[in-house]
């Protein structure tokens, strides 16, 4: 039997890729084209074992890039494959955040913390008919270092203007789990592309789980996790 879980933050931090958006096809076709240029073996199982990362730091370490204007050449080139795979909405993240954008008390209370650059993550929301937050996006370019490192999330925390302990953090790697909890924000995981039992045996320590983001309801600044 479901139950309804509360608590109350100052803002939400939501991944992009896999949280907000469906991109998983576009995702495998570019490993595949990348697993054969660079005899990297099984595409799916890179696939897997990358995601939620920064390409600036995956490409580095499964492709053995180390040339700054290629690795960025790279980048572009996964990513535009991304898109040509049509990125979708996923349940319940259209409503959520036009009911966000809607709302004086939240519409500067959210933003996106995405692994990906700032050429992909605008293309791809767009064509996912996925709102942007007022404020911006906070990309792989803003930081120094990528999830499951904490620099992100303290970076869209800071772009929010709010501590990051009064943050909740919308995430479906584990990568970007860790991250959240590294910044000291609570997290809420969604099971989109990771299995339940996967995310609560890898070390990540949500403090939430739920399915999707339909199971997910906002209300001024309660944001209230139903499980």
């Amino acid at each position: 039997m479901s139950s309804i879980v509360s608590a109350t933050v100052d803002a939400i931090l939501f991944d992009m890729d896999g949280t907000l958006i469906d991109s998983t096809p576009g995702v495998l076709k570019a490993w595949k084209t990348f697993s054969d240029d660079y005899n990297l073996g099984d595409s799916a199982s890179v696939a897997h074992a990358t995601h939620g990362r920064r390409l600036y730091d995956t490409l580095k370490e499964y492709c053995g890039i180390t040339d700054e204007k290629y690795l960025l050449q790279e980048i572009d080139r996964f990513e535009d494959e991304v898109i040509e795979g049509g990125p979708m909405a996923l349940p319940g993240a259209v409503d959520l955040l036009l009911k966000l954008n809607s709302n004086l008390s939240t519409s500067s209370r959210w933003t996106i913390v995405t692994s990906a650059s700032n050429k992909y993550a605008p293309r791809a929301l767009e064509r996912s008919g996925v709102p942007l937050p007022s404020l911006g996006l906070i990309t792989s370019n803003d930081v120094s270092e990528g999830k499951p490192h904490p620099a992100p999330y303290l970076a869209g925390a800071l772009r929010c203007s709010i501590d990051p302990k009064n943050c909740l953090v919308v995430e479906d790697a584990i990568s970007g789990l860790k991250s959240g909890r590294a910044a000291g924000s609570l997290t809420l995981a969604v099971c989109t592309s990771t299995l339940r039992n996967t995310i609560l045996e890898s070390g990540s320590q949500p403090d939430f789980i739920v399915s999707d983001l339909t199971k997910f309801v906002v209300s001024n600044i309660e944001y209230k996790k139903l499980t």
